[in-house]
């Protein structure tokens, strides 16, 4: 059994697309998966799984959620080494962050042409940043994550790929879920 983590877009966020933890986890259960535990509202499924192909993983917990729920939930599924690749490669100077949400990291479905990373930093976000990393981009944004035009929509639409944002708290949390997860699948 492998430890993977299920990151949802856009459910249960004002209002919209609102899925019950609790149900989502029974939901889940019918594919087999084991050891599921959510973390906040938000969609973030830390789950096993003989599994390992990761686009059946992701197609899979796409249409059980289109099938019980009725939404068409943008699902990506990355492995704890993904997750640890990202907090271990930041770029981002943290002395010069003052906000601990941040950076906040855009997870993406595949990784994006150059030709499309190229456009995407050709535009002029003002004082908000990014980073592209392999399927990972560092966000830091001047205020804050509600004012910025460097959203997860701009984002899907000159890379041409699908992505899902975290910020830095809900990383480390993530971190340490698949770190208590993995230890009790191995004693």
């Amino acid at each position: 059994m492998q430890v993977y983590v299920a990151l949802l877009r856009g459910i249960n966020v004002s209002g919209q697309r609102l899925i019950k933890m609790e149900l989502l986890r029974k939901a889940l259960e019918t594919l087999e998966f084991q050891r599921i535990q959510t973390y906040i509202q938000s969609g973030n499924v830390i789950f096993q799984s003989g599994q390992t192909d990761i686009p059946t993983l992701e197609s899979n917990i796409t249409a059980l959620i289109q099938e019980q729920f009725g939404f068409d939930v943008t699902v990506i599924v990355i492995t704890p080494k993904s997750l640890a690749f990202v907090v271990a490669n930041n770029p981002i100077n943290m002395a010069m962050i003052a906000d601990p949400a941040q950076p906040y990291v855009a997870f993406l479905s595949e990784q994006p042409t150059i030709e499309n990373i190229t456009l995407l930093e050709g535009i002029d976000f003002g004082h908000d940043k990014l980073v592209v990393a392999e399927k990972f981009i560092y966000l830091t944004f001047k205020n804050g994550a509600g004012k910025t035009k460097l959203t997860n929509a701009v984002i899907e639409s000159r890379l041409k790929v699908k992505a899902t944002s975290r910020n830095w708290k809900t990383i480390h949390k993530l971190v340490e879920i698949v770190e208590d997860n993995a230890y009790y699948s191995h004693h």
